[in-house]
């Protein structure tokens, strides 16, 4: 998949999808889906993520990373209060909103602000205090929080989940071309958001998740990377995409914190538009080369 001939295979392979074109989801004038890369960087409120470097120990410490990640380059922030591993402790709707509502409210006036929670009353909360994205990771209240997206003209990333809320661990099939499976998964969800009412829609194929048959981290990463390269055929969903950069640290060790840059750049040539990151400086500058490279 890596080598010249692979990539040069997938694209003659599936050149119907590659030439299809996408409505971009619009978020003030932020425009995510047209020809310009989106960085959306990654603002934890809690101390049980496992990226140590995104997490805020305080509110003050939230607002200062992500006025830092605002000046990388991130053209969303996105801010969670509750880690999504399987293991983490859960964290309630009201510790949510206490946590997230003060660094919302300091932020949406210079950004725009993700919110990443599956409670209807925390996204009800935020979008109040000027959260402009909702980063949907459950199912279980999937109607009233796309109600309340509309309600507050909120652009949302529908993340691929198949169970209440992605911290209970699914199953892929991974012998399967997992393509074919996403696209069915996000046609339907997506004809609900916009019946009730969501017009600004992007779609998150859920690499940044954690699957109960993806535990080898060699597996894991083989699988991640195949999703990248492929993203460009969900275009036939006509939503932008996200992707969520996976740092593979059993890949890179103590350079892991390179390993979201490589990734990028197979999300770039998938055809990736939204890309979620904990590593902003050093994306933008590769999804920069990677445009300066391209042009002239």
């Amino acid at each position: 998949m890596l080598t010249l001939a692979d990539l040069a295979a997938l694209h003659a392979t599936y050149a119907d999808e590659a030439e299809l074109s996408v409505a971009p989801a619009r978020v003030g004038d932020l425009l995510i889906g047209d020809d310009a890369p989106v960085i959306m960087s990654t603002l934890n409120l809690s101390r049980d993520s496992t990226y140590r470097e995104s997490v805020a120990v305080s509110t003050p410490a939230a607002i200062r990373k992500a006025r830092v990640q605002i000046a990388q380059g991130a053209g969303v922030v996105d801010v969670g209060a509750e880690s999504s591993t399987a293991r983490a402790a859960r964290v309630g709707p009201d510790e949510q909103i206490a946590r997230l509502v003060p660094v919302i409210t300091a932020i949406a006036v210079e950004t725009v602000v993700s919110v990443e929670t599956y409670e209807p009353r925390v996204v009800e909360a935020c979008l109040k205090s000027g959260a402009r994205v909702l980063n949907m990771t459950g199912r279980e209240h999937e109607s009233e929080m796309l109600e309340l997206a509309a309600e507050y003209d909120a652009a949302v990333v529908l993340c691929f989940c198949e169970v209440a809320n992605v911290r209970e661990l699914a199953r892929l099939d991974l012998e399967a071309d997992p393509i074919p499976a996403l696209v069915d998964h996000f046609g339907e969800r997506l004809e609900t958001a916009r019946r009730l009412g969501v017009e600004n829609v992007v779609i998150d194929p859920g690499m940044g998740f954690y699957y109960d048959n993806l535990t080898d981290p060699m597996t894991r990463a083989r699988h991640q990377a195949r999703v990248l390269a492929h993203s460009f055929r969900l275009r036939s969903l006509g939503a932008p995409v996200c992707n969520a950069l996976p740092h593979a640290f059993d890949l890179f060790e103590e350079e892991y914190r390179k390993a979201e840059g490589f990734f990028a750049v197979l999300a770039a040539l998938g055809g990736t538009h939204l890309f979620r990151t904990h590593e902003v400086a050093h994306v933008r500058a590769v999804l920069s080369s990677i445009a300066a490279l391209s042009t002239g």
